[in-house]
């Protein structure tokens, strides 16, 4: 059902990662909306479920942007084809779970999808790799008219965009980066950024979002305010907070660099020894070492083009990417020792570490 979206490699990943800073991977906005005269997904019944989905999906299916794009009924996906998805941030773990008469309508590129009859109608994100909140929000504040002109939404004067939940009232919009923050993280500094920014209004959360870790370092924020607030000035608040954390990443970066080099070193050294010979290795594992290899390209220690094979192997070392690339149902033991397999090959094709490139850098 989902093997063309899975054959193409994360497209946008593939063809963008080069240009990805080196805190950040992805920039991705979410926008709430609900059709007027139809209750919430949570208070409708199968047939109006059902109504609103083949609605939304034929809208969809005009829009340009949308143009080669690819619908799913969630009912139709196996549950490995939903963690391929949910794994690729096409859709949430809520929408995974989705009971008859959820979709989701993707774009050609998987840069966009359009969640169906999750918590609302319609959740509509853009993801971009690298630091993008503008041009994100150009391109899903673009989609977002178009659909408006043919289908009403509804809205309120007072509260603006009406939602299921009333966190998401006002605009609907969340805007969120991914962000690889191992600097602050072995300086010990994260949870002290953590409680600053939450006093912002800012959230951060793992790689999945909500009640997952933070593996590999890597960690989402968002803003939690849409009521009260434009979308502008959400999106500079948040820029404005993000770039902070920036330069406080780079700034743990270099005096760990500075004050503990040998451990720096070794611990680069042996994530990259051991992913070039593993022969069993767990997801959270993979990531964490991952991560000192994604370190060891913003250092200049492997050359700038591999940063795109860090950034894919995170994806597609997922434990639904591993069991799905085996055709067959696999335990966890055997999905260790594919995922294990898969980053051998992987590493087998990098050049060594440039251990020199280091003091250049410094």
């Amino acid at each position: 059902m989902i093997e063309s979206l899975i054959n193409d490699e994360c497209a946008e990943l593939t063809q963008a990662a080069k240009k990805a800073a080196p805190v950040v991977l992805s920039t991705r906005i979410r926008l709430a909306r609900n059709l007027i005269g139809s209750p919430f997904p949570e208070r409708a019944d199968t047939i109006q479920r059902r109504t609103v989905l083949t609605r939304c999906a034929e809208q969809l299916r005009a829009l340009p942007q949308m143009k080669k794009g690819t619908f799913l009924d969630v009912t139709d996906l196996s549950m490995l084809e939903r963690q391929v998805l949910v794994e690729r941030h096409l859709i949430s773990r809520e929408l995974s779970d989705g009971e008859e008469g959820t979709g989701v309508y993707i774009n050609q590129r998987q840069t966009c999808s359009v969640m169906i009859n999750e918590e609302d109608h319609l959740r509509i994100q853009f993801l971009k790799t690298g630091f993008n909140l503008k041009s994100v929000w150009k391109l899903i504040d673009a989609l977002d008219s178009e659909l408006e002109k043919s289908i009403d939404f509804a809205f309120s004067r007072d509260f603006g965009y009406l939602t299921a939940c009333p966190t998401n009232l006002g605009t609907g919009l969340r805007a969120s980066v991914m962000m690889h923050l191992p600097g602050l993280v072995v300086a010990g500094q994260m949870e002290r950024v953590m409680r600053a920014v939450n006093q912002l209004g800012i959230t951060v959360r793992g790689l999945f979002g909500e009640g997952s870790d933070a593996s590999g370092h890597i960690f989402q924020i968002s803003n939690q305010q849409t009521l009260g607030e434009t979308e502008k000035a959400i999106l500079e608040r948040l820029g404005n907070v993000l770039k902070t954390i920036i330069d406080h990443e780079l700034n743990a970066r270099f005096k760990y660099m500075e004050e503990n080099r040998a451990q720096l070193l070794d611990q680069i050294g042996r994530a990259y020894g051991v992913l070039k010979n593993t022969h069993v290795m767990a997801s959270e594992e993979a990531l964490n070492l991952l991560s000192f290899i994604r370190l060891a390209v913003d250092f200049g220690m492997l050359p700038e083009e591999n940063r795109a094979d860090v950034d894919r192997l995170v994806i597609e070392c997922q434990p639904g990417h591993i069991q799905y690339a085996a055709q067959e149902g696999i335990e966890s033991d055997a999905r260790d020792i594919a995922r294990a397999n898969k980053l051998r090959k992987k590493f087998s094709s990098l050049p060594p570490l440039a251990f020199d490139k280091l003091d250049e850098k410094g």
